[in-house]
């Protein structure tokens, strides 16, 4: 019990009622009285560190932000259940995954490798595999190109 909170003022307790087995009443007042405390701090922080630990999981990380992007939960309910700077990011990219796709066209090959685009001959495989045509291939098996005149 080493990370116990302290409720403040701005807490603002409220009072729940719920049923619980017998024996966990009885072993909850056991460990009450072990650190000469109450039942409700024990129960507000086992429920906070619940709470903590369930909500840094990925698997409800995943949750929040999958039903976040579809609509099914609102930017307070996901900031309370992943903190606010998770919340914001999800904010964030949910922005960026609304936003109207950029018409731009598809980039050539010479845009995406800065002009050293390299044609590749489909039949050099067929000349490789012949020993007939050995000496028309150079060590990496590309065929040398034929001088246009």
């Amino acid at each position: 019990m080493q990370n116990r909170h302290i409720m403040s003022a701005s807490d603002d307790p409220r009072r729940v009622h719920f049923q619980s087995p017998e024996y966990l009443v009885d072993r909850l007042d056991a460990i009450a009285d072990l650190f000469d405390t109450d039942r409700t701090d024990l129960l507000v922080e086992a429920i906070r560190e619940y709470i903590e630990e369930t909500a840094n999981s990925d698997s409800v990380q995943e949750l929040v932000a999958t039903k976040y992007y579809n609509g099914q939960l609102d930017f307070e309910t996901a900031e309370q259940l992943v903190g606010t700077e998770t919340a914001q990011r999800l904010r964030l990219l949910k922005r960026d995954l609304d936003d109207e796709p950029l018409d731009l066209d598809a980039p050539t090959d010479e845009e995406i490798y800065d002009g050293d685009a390299v044609s590749v001959d489909s039949d050099v495989g067929d000349r490789a595999a012949d020993p007939a045509a050995e000496g028309d291939a150079d060590e990496t098996g590309a065929a040398p190109e034929a001088d246009e005149e």
